[in-house]
């Protein structure tokens, strides 16, 4: 019997997703858990796995292709088995996104059943360059020879484009339809014009989809304190040197973990979601740590914080975030936090605002430590200090109640032995 492949809905907000390479052929003889081909989904790399033995019969939508979730990618069946009704079952979609790939012709579409995928790590060619990582000329080059696509070059032919002058977007920085559509969007000189047409990546667009639906329809308030960080600061450099042989460093963001974790256990009415026509209370506390990747951000969870000490949260953070950005987390991995913590301190940013995402109720943006000269009982004093600021929804959480909690989550910082006893 044929096994039907199709682009699966890997998380809530996935509504597309790109085909990065097929690892199969047509014709190539398949079992069960052999991996197919690889797909770009709106937050990871993933690897898609046969559900079935036989034969790969068809394959309908070529590399570097986007195509909404659901559409037909292929058929696995034996070799003397009649597919022509899958195939002539397949829509005009799956039809077109097929020549899009690499210039073939258009397949009929099969019909497929959802493989379970799971996490890839991407290979530096499957990664979406980024600006700083543009290749030559700006398109990437093999060899001395562009890299692009067939169908791209007969465009840029018809079309009168330069291939040097392109970006290309799809994997390895390779030239691809899109890029050629854009190169000539608004007019024949698009492809000399003073700026880069920079097409939105999965991750771009889930994150353009999640925040259109959060400022203006949720009502924003925002609660910012500053926190002396002196004691905070003196606890991570003694967790350092006591931890210095097992290799293991405590950061200030772990320390910041711990903190909102244990503040939020006191506070749970902070610790919420606003679900329409409830509130949602959560009994335990997740915490999202924002990530920055190469074309957008992720948010893993480290689930169940406010249980934990700080080696172990320093241990769980640091995995989960440099699987983010490898973009190799699994969706149980950056989905449900019930709080969530954005630093930006690293970058030198003294104080900002974070928008919230639906339909968690707060995040909490936090600058950078610096040193300033504080008025303590009558005398100048420098101390280190800490803007953080709460962002919050006011259908869930009042002003007092942030309040509250920002007041509780500083007094740990400025006693952090709270922490660790």
């Amino acid at each position: 019997m044929a096994t039907r492949i199709v682009m699966s809905k890997l998380s809530p907000t996935m509504e597309e997703g790109r085909v990065l390479q097929w690892l199969k052929s047509e014709g190539d003889t398949v079992e069960t858990g052999d991996v197919l081909l690889e797909v770009e989904t709106d937050t990871a790399n993933m690897e898609v796995e046969a559900m079935g033995s036989g034969v790969l019969r068809k394959i309908l939508v070529g590399d570097e292709v986007t195509v909404p979730t659901g559409t037909l990618l292929g058929v696995i069946a034996a070799e003397d088995e009649d597919i022509s009704d899958l195939l002539s079952a397949s829509d005009s979609t799956s039809r077109r996104a097929a020549a899009d790939g690499d210039g073939t012709d258009p397949e009929p579409p099969s019909v497929a059943t959802i493989p379970e995928p799971q996490p890839a790590v991407p290979s530096p060619s499957q990664r979406t360059p980024r600006a700083d990582q543009a290749s030559e000329s700006p398109a990437a080059q093999d060899g001395g020879r562009l890299k692009a696509s067939p169908l791209a070059r007969r465009m840029a032919s018809d079309r009168g484009v330069e291939l040097a002058r392109v970006q290309g977007t799809g994997p390895g920085g390779r030239i691809i339809k899109r890029d050629i559509e854009a190169a000539t969007a608004i007019g024949p000189s698009a492809a000399s014009a003073p700026y880069d047409i920079v097409a939105l990546t999965q991750t771009r667009k889930a994150i353009a989809r999640n925040l259109v639906q959060s400022l203006g329809p949720v009502p924003h308030f925002y609660l910012t304190t500053e926190i002396d960080m002196g004691r905070a600061t003196e606890l991570r450099q003694e967790l350092n040197q006591s931890l210095a042989d097992s290799g293991l460093k405590v950061g200030i963001n772990d320390i910041l973990i711990k903190a909102a974790a244990q503040a939020l256990l006191e506070h749970p009415d902070v610790n919420v979601a606003f679900l329409g026509d409830h509130i949602r209370r959560f009994k335990r506390v997740d915490v999202g740590i924002a990530v920055a990747i190469a074309d957008g951000l992720i948010t893993p969870v480290l689930r169940n914080a406010g249980a934990k000490g700080l080696r172990q949260i320093s241990l769980e953070a640091a995995e989960l975030i440099g699987r983010a950005r490898e973009k190799r987390l699994t969706p149980e991995e950056y989905q449900g936090a019930t709080f969530t913590i954005s630093n930006l301190g690293m970058f030198g940013i003294d104080e900002f605002t974070a928008v919230i995402n639906p339909p968690a109720a707060t995040i909490l943006a936090v600058g950078a430590i610096k040193e300033k000269p504080v008025v303590t009982e009558g005398t100048v004093q420098v101390r280190s200090r800490m803007r953080v600021t709460l962002s919050c929804d006011h259908r869930a959480v009042d002003g007092a109640m942030g309040a509250e909690f920002l007041a509780t989550f500083r007094e740990m910082l400025e006693n952090p032995l709270r922490l660790i006893l």
